[in-house]
């Protein structure tokens, strides 16, 4: 069999030949009633018990109050107490008044947050943007589904932008947000970003900062979501966003959004908000309204757990410890069966939640119907991009952090299977 040969290049005997063979092997792994769930990036059990002792870490004696004398269980603390400040200080890189802490969910706060703007606008809109008779959102791709759906259900217009190795194709983007002030705004997963695991450079984090926009109130959402999420002891750097806006005469530009959702408990973490002093006092002037407080207990919680920065170094080591071997797994599977075919494409990330997988053009929902027939469930084909159309039908994110060892190496087998025979189909039906 020609194992790492292209197979552009086989003549249509052998395609038929090794599509037999692959088939037969598919056909056995559909017989299994397989029943494996990759759709999500979730941590895995033995993940959320590593966090577990923080359930315990309040007594019963506790007097249950920040280190400002306020009382956690009572009314107030509109923005978090203290103790959390400080620590999303340190990780995040800004000063203390610069945060806003709030529940459990970043992505309830960037909901909130592009909301709040299409009521109200933000701080320096003339017209709140919602009054606007257009609003667009530019949207590298592939990039992060939940970004795209606020923005369909708010009615707002999603461009798409390219990623490169670097981050945004900034000639694309400096180019839409110069000319077009119906441009309000841009997602950015910059840090081993969902799902291709790229870093952004300096040069596209000093570009996003000072470039011209004809929007005076345009906005960067920066979802750091993965800023701690290495998986090896040298970890990409990123430049700050917030700094660099400061520098370039822009400091309001930029919301950066992070959580402690898959550093602690997906569904009992803690969300922060960083942005200009300027911005956040708008609004926390909004929220006044909205709560009296968020869940002052879950941020103690949490700062007694993670008082500072090394404590969360320390912790994610040992999240790295446990998924690391699951993304080696998958990049082996990959190379092993694709590699030298010509057939895919991936990225190998430095840390985060996910790889990103490209197949032949027209063959990710193929590969993905056909993986969910062998009992692999994954992303939906088309998802990494806006409303959910790829428009070269290959993109297909790979979440492998939730199942066992023992059941990835199940699903890559089948999912390379499937790449294979889609990808043989394509190439006969173009001869």
């Amino acid at each position: 069999m020609k194992n790492q040969v292209d197979l552009v290049h086989w003549d249509a005997e052998e395609l038929g030949n090794h599509h037999r063979i692959l088939s037969e092997r598919y056909e056995a792994y559909r017989e299994q009633k397989i029943s494996l769930d990759m759709s999500r990036g979730k941590p895995c059990r033995e993940q959320l018990e590593l966090s577990a002792p923080m359930l315990q870490i309040l007594p019963p004696d506790d007097p249950l109050r920040a280190e400002d004398g306020s009382d956690c269980l009572n009314y107030g603390g509109l923005d978090g107490i203290p103790e959390a400040k400080a620590l999303f200080s340190q990780v995040l890189g800004v000063d203390p008044k610069e945060l806003l802490i709030g529940g459990n969910s970043s992505l309830t706060m960037m909901h909130d947050t592009l909301s709040r703007a299409m009521l109200h606008g933000v701080y320096g809109s003339e017209l709140p943007w919602g009054k606007l008779p257009k609003v667009k959102f530019l949207c590298p791709s592939p990039g992060y589904d939940r970004h795209f759906a606020i923005c369909e259900l708010l009615n707002i217009e999603m461009i798409v932008v390219d990623m490169l190795p670097g981050g945004p194709d900034m000639e694309q983007v400096e180019q839409l947000v110069r000319e077009d002030d119906s441009i309000k705004g841009i997602w950015c997963v910059p840090k081993y970003s969902n799902p291709d695991g790229i870093t952004y450079s300096d040069e596209t984090v000093d570009r996003l900062a000072r470039m011209k926009t004809a929007a005076a109130d345009f906005r960067i959402f920066w979802d750091d979501a993965y800023t701690v999420h290495h998986l090896t002891s040298k970890p990409d750097e990123l430049k700050s966003i917030h700094a660099a806006c400061r520098t370039a005469g822009n400091p309001d530009r930029v919301f950066i959004f992070s959580s402690t959702a898959k550093i602690t408990f997906p569904g009992a973490g803690v969300a922060v908000l960083a942005s200009s002093e300027r911005n956040l006092d708008l609004i926390r002037r909004q929220l006044a309204v909205q709560t009296i407080g968020p869940d002052k207990i879950n941020q103690l919680r949490h700062v007694r757990f993670l008082p500072d920065a090394d404590h969360v170094k320390r912790h994610m080591e040992k999240h790295a410890a446990i998924i690391k071997p699951k993304f080696d797994l998958v990049l082996q599977k990959f190379e092993a069966e694709l590699g030298g075919k010509q057939i895919a494409s991936w990225h190998k990330p430095n840390g985060g939640y996910f790889i990103s997988l490209n197949t032949l053009d027209g063959c990710a929902k193929e590969v993905v119907r056909m993986a969910a027939e062998a009992g692999v469930t994954l992303t939906k084909a088309g998802a990494t991009f806006p409303y959910g159309r790829d428009p070269r039908d290959r993109n297909i994110r790979i979440a492998p952090t939730f199942p066992s060892l023992a059941e990835l190496d199940t699903a890559m087998d089948i999912l390379c299977l499937c790449v294979q025979l889609a990808s043989i189909r394509k190439i006969l039906s173009e001869r």
